[in-house]
């Protein structure tokens, strides 16, 4: 015959755990935060637990699981709270991580099928893109694209990505682009604002800009721009989250222009307005 086996009526919190599947620093846990009510002693003066304890512990780890968190344990525990509040609230809360693990791989596909770092930017401006030929685009064009991207949005650096499929696709207007950034750049070694240089290259700025946009108008691009617009639905402005305000950028964002070259920008745009004005 088989020896008869008696399960304990009681067993201390290292068993405890091991039965349900957790430490017994957890179970220590559950009783501090009062999750799991303190059960009696032995002579030892050790913790017993006996099964409505093992119920409850057994509980706790299948709440766990499921994402539940130990207040809200606490809460259904004591019938102060509704579980089915509870497990609606917890819905809510999956299905939002689950949205935002969607759109996670949702980038890392675009990353895969597009490349990096063109990836990097929103869909409606890696659209725009898509037509020029690998390697038409330089890492400073890119680097230019997210930061207009960061301060205004998909939309605004999907209408700057204007300039840059010219620039790819006019070489003599890259050529002279170069050539101004150039003497831009030496405008920050000494070079005063009331420097006569600084309005000279205002003024080649202001002209090159505006053969840059006789050229966008030409291919028919600022159709596609207008075109943007109607498609910026409500869809795309999910993005909203990944920019911020001009006026927090310019606090934010790093420049190392010396006043010459600040200068020489402002005055382009004041050119740029004037000229405007002048065509309207």
């Amino acid at each position: 015959m088989y020896p008869s086996i008696t399960p304990p009526r009681q067993v201390k919190i290292g068993d405890a755990a091991t039965f349900a599947g957790t430490t017994p620093r957890a179970i220590r846990h559950y009783h501090e935060i009062g999750l799991l009510p303190e059960p009696e002693r032995g002579g030892d003066g050790r913790r017993r637990y006996g099964y409505d304890d093992m119920i409850r512990l057994l509980w706790i780890r299948k709440m766990a699981e499921a994402g539940i968190g130990l207040d809200d344990m606490r809460a259904a525990f004591d019938e102060a709270r509704d579980i089915e509040e509870i497990l609606s609230r917890l819905e809510e809360a999956l299905a939002a991580q689950e949205a935002a693990i969607k759109r996670r791989r949702a980038a890392v596909q675009r990353l895969q099928a597009v490349g990096s770092p063109l990836g990097l930017l929103s869909e409606l401006v890696t659209d725009r893109l898509s037509h020029l030929p690998p390697g038409a685009l330089r890492p400073s064009d890119v680097e230019a694209l997210l930061v207009t991207e960061r301060i205004f949005g998909p939309l605004g650096a999907a209408i700057q990505a204007s300039v840059f499929i010219v620039l790819a696709t006019h070489p003599d207007l890259r050529a002279e682009q170069d050539c101004l950034d150039a003497a831009e750049a030496a405008l920050d070694d000494g070079v005063e604002p009331d420097d006569p240089r600084v309005e000279e290259l205002a003024v080649q700025r202001c002209t090159q800009q505006m053969a840059l946009e006789q050229a966008i108008e030409a291919a028919g691009l600022d159709t596609a721009e207008e075109k943007l617009f109607e498609i910026y639905d409500a869809d795309l402005k999910g993005e909203e989250d990944t920019q911020m305000s001009a006026s927090t950028a310019t606090t934010k964002m790093p420049y190392d222009f010396s006043p010459a070259r600040m200068r020489c920008m402002e005055l382009t745009a004041q050119f740029l307005a004037d000229a405007h004005s002048a065509d309207s």
